[in-house]
């Protein structure tokens, strides 16, 4: 059981990884657990700004995290503690301000005007035997764009390094020619905006907008199989683009040829440039990811430990992150190595398998906590005490078991993937302004989990 202390480090640690090191410092390097009471966590910040910014753009991550260490906990709260901002106080009393600080520090955010997370370079990426193939033809795009391979099409497992990899061009092509107009973006953000787009007749507008870029970088493609008018847009897309001379990069977590509901026209799109995969990392790649990962953390880890996580987690990259962060945190707690029985504890508790949740549960979970007869979900009926839990299933199906959306729409009634798309989005909005529905959710997700 780790302590309040320990359980804060560990989340810090993992947040660190989803976030830039700046934005890290500046929202959570002085936050503190005060306590955790019945599973309500409360979270202690220095001011309002990062209440309220904490709740706003982290809250959903830092419950998620916490969780996986404790699955009793089920709700997070921010309080401001005032010892928190008498110890800032002091310190910006004592430091020397840069001039234009503020500014400098946008650099390290994910801009919003072509999504890049700046933490995903080349210089950070680990090349082995089971991403050479992709690591050379991202290479060769990132020296010449539109003119060696177009489209670039990486494929792999989830926790492969897909996403690192195909951002690392993107940041570099933005690097080295300032003018390039670069887009990242999920087909799900892709399908989302079409959508929309068409129910607010604005669909040319869309149109314009993804054909201005000199870069177009599309993240789990595969979500777009079997809709139909979504892919057809991607499809006049891809054509605009390459046809100009702009560059196409996919990823996904299948091969086109097995993307069922893939149309074959997008196929064969997707296999006039270059396929590449990422397989499995093997034991050597492994040991070298965790090697190369410690170092940029400036610490040594023990060979032996190296190997024995090497060993035990055998091929999500991201989970051998994860759990080499744990271990870096608890060493830096500790002030010395652990011992091969805590290594085994943290691994342990890290690899711990998600207890599986059927879409059915899904429903009768959401239909016993509002009180209604599971049945009518799948029934077309609109009445507004279906609807709103209907909505709710849609959401926690995508949000955390990312089903795909024809898969949801197949399964609660035969319903369309744009309406599963719409229901999504509606409960997104209502969160943003309803307490009363965030409280909701989290009382569900933790009778779903539990």
């Amino acid at each position: 059981m780790l302590s309040e202390k320990e359980l804060w480090q560990n989340t810090l640690v993992h947040i660190e990884m989803n976030t830039s090191s700046t934005g890290f410092k500046t929202w959570f390097k002085d936050t503190v657990l005060l306590k955790n009471e019945g599973g309500e966590v409360y979270i202690g910040v220095p001011n309002r700004i990062a209440k309220d910014w904490l709740y706003d753009k982290h809250h959903k991550l830092i419950l998620k995290i916490l969780r996986s260490f404790d699955e009793n906990i089920h709700s997070v709260s921010f309080q401001i503690n005032k010892d928190i901002s008498r110890g800032m106080a002091q310190k910006n009393d004592s430091a020397v301000k840069a001039p234009n600080s503020q500014l400098a520090m946008q650099s390290f955010f994910v801009n919003k005007q072509d999504n890049l997370n700046p933490k995903y370079t080349f210089d950070t990426f680990v090349v082995g035997s089971f991403n050479q193939i992709a690591h050379a033809a991202s290479q060769a795009v990132m020296k010449s764009p539109a003119l060696t391979y177009n489209p670039l099409f990486i494929y792999g497992n989830t926790g492969y390094g897909k996403t690192h990899l195909i951002q690392a061009i993107g940041n570099h092509l933005k690097k080295t020619n300032s003018s390039s107009k670069i887009l990242y973006v999920s087909s799900e953000k892709f399908s989302v905006d079409y959508i929309n787009a068409v129910r607010a007749g604005k669909a040319n507008a869309f149109k314009d907008k993804y054909r201005q870029y000199d870069v177009l970088i599309m993240d789990d493609v595969q979500f777009i199989a079997k809709t139909e008018k979504t892919q057809e847009e991607l499809f006049h897309l891809f054509n605009a683009l390459h046809d100009n001379n702009k560059q196409i990069i996919f990823s996904s977590d299948k091969h086109p040829n097995y993307m069922p509901g893939l149309e074959d026209r997008l196929r064969g799109r997707f296999s006039a440039g270059i396929i590449a995969e990422i397989t499995e990392p093997e034991m050597e790649s492994r040991e070298t990811i965790l090697k190369e990962k410690a170092k940029q953390h400036n610490i040594n880890i023990p060979n032996k430990v190296i190997i024995y996580i090497a060993s035990e987690v055998p091929s999500n990259i991201r989970e051998l992150e994860g759990i080499l962060n744990s271990i870096i945190c608890k060493i830096q707690l500790k002030g010395k190595d652990l011992t091969e029985q805590e290594v085994k504890t943290i691994i342990k508790h890290s690899t711990k398998t998600n207890q599986k949740v059927s879409i059915e549960d899904v429903v009768r979970k959401v239909a016993d906590y509002y009180n209604i007869d599971q049945e009518n979900i799948y029934k077309k009926t609109r009445k507004k005490d279906v609807v709103r839990p209907r909505q709710i299933i849609m959401y926690i199906l995508r949000e955390d078991f990312h089903v795909s959306f024809p898969t949801i729409g197949e399964k609660l009634g035969g319903r369309d993937h744009t309406t599963v798309i719409h229901s999504c989005e509606r409960i997104r909005q209502i969160l943003k302004e309803d307490s009363v529905l965030d409280s909701e959710l989290e009382r569900i997700r933790s009778m779903i989990h539990n």
